[in-house]
């Protein structure tokens, strides 16, 4: 087992359509530079996020490696979370070039802008 794992936050993702939907159609957009957040309020414990990548991003290596960046970068922002929010991230173009920590601060500014983290 992977130590410096241990005390990390589990992610809790959206993987049905009928989730993804949900945070479509009642949540709010955060447009960054990187990527756009929609962020709902959600019944459901905790912070649940969903991740889309369309193939504009690039070739399937290039999607699933900007998927998992914004995956660790929403991981570390978890333990600061706050309330119970469906959170769908959609990667844009630029995200798919951008440093980690480029993503890691423009997630952090959508966050807080939407009161998930404070």
């Amino acid at each position: 087992m992977d130590m410096e794992r241990r005390g990390a936050a589990k992610l809790q993702t959206l993987k049905k359509n009928k989730e993804f939907g949900f945070a479509y159609r009642r949540g709010k957009p955060y447009p960054t530079k990187y990527f756009t957040m929609i962020c709902a309020k959600s019944r459901y414990g905790g912070a649940r996020a969903g991740f889309s990548v369309s193939k504009k991003v690039g070739n399937s290596v290039t999607r699933n490696k900007t998927r998992r960046r914004l995956k660790e970068a929403f991981r570390e922002y978890l333990p600061r979370a706050e309330g119970n929010y469906s959170i769908v991230f959609i990667a844009r173009e630029s995200a798919a070039a951008a440093a980690y920590d480029k993503l890691f601060s423009d997630m952090g500014i959508a966050l807080k802008k939407a009161g998930v983290v404070h």
